[in-house]
């Protein structure tokens, strides 16, 4: 996972991609924990424990899927804040063998961004992301490593 500052103008953003026909994107559904983990490890990433997602979703604020028809998990993002100056969006995922997974990370952080635009305007916005996001992040105005500062992160397993 590569991580990622955002230096962003809000009002300079590129509305949210529209997904193609029998793609979806919800809010506020949560998905299984073991569609999540199928994701995920898909990205590299390890799997967690039921009562783990139950636990993570419930302490976040709010959470974006995508589903391919007919209820195929094929995107996910998830925001935690401290609801005034910070925001983090975990979890950052599209299936890689899914032939719009471009469009699934560029309508995922497109959508994310305006709905923390609407909600906590001028709030700080950091992430871990898979490499295959980092086009849709650029486009979207998140610069790597900004003036060479680079973040760190400690995985509490």
């Amino acid at each position: 996972m590569s991580l990622s500052s955002l230096l962003i103008q809000f009002r300079l953003q590129p509305p949210a991609a529209a997904l193609r026909p029998g793609y979806r994107l919800l809010e506020g559904l949560p998905p299984e924990g073991s569609a999540l983990n199928r994701l995920l490890q898909q990205v590299g990433e390890p799997p967690r424990s039921e009562a783990r997602w139950q636990q993570v979703l419930e302490r976040s604020a709010w959470h974006l899927t995508v589903l391919r028809e007919p209820e195929l998990l094929v995107g996910f993002v998830r925001v935690t804040s401290d609801m005034a100056l910070n925001a983090n969006l975990w979890d950052l995922a599209a299936d890689p063998l899914d032939e719009a997974c471009s469009e699934i990370y560029v309508t995922l952080v497109g959508t994310a961004l305006a709905k923390l635009r609407r909600e906590l305007g001028g709030c700080s916005i950091s992430l871990a992301a898979p490499p295959a996001a980092l086009q849709a992040l650029e486009q979207h105005g998140f610069v790597i490593d900004p003036g060479g500062i680079r973040a760190m992160g400690l995985r509490l397993d």
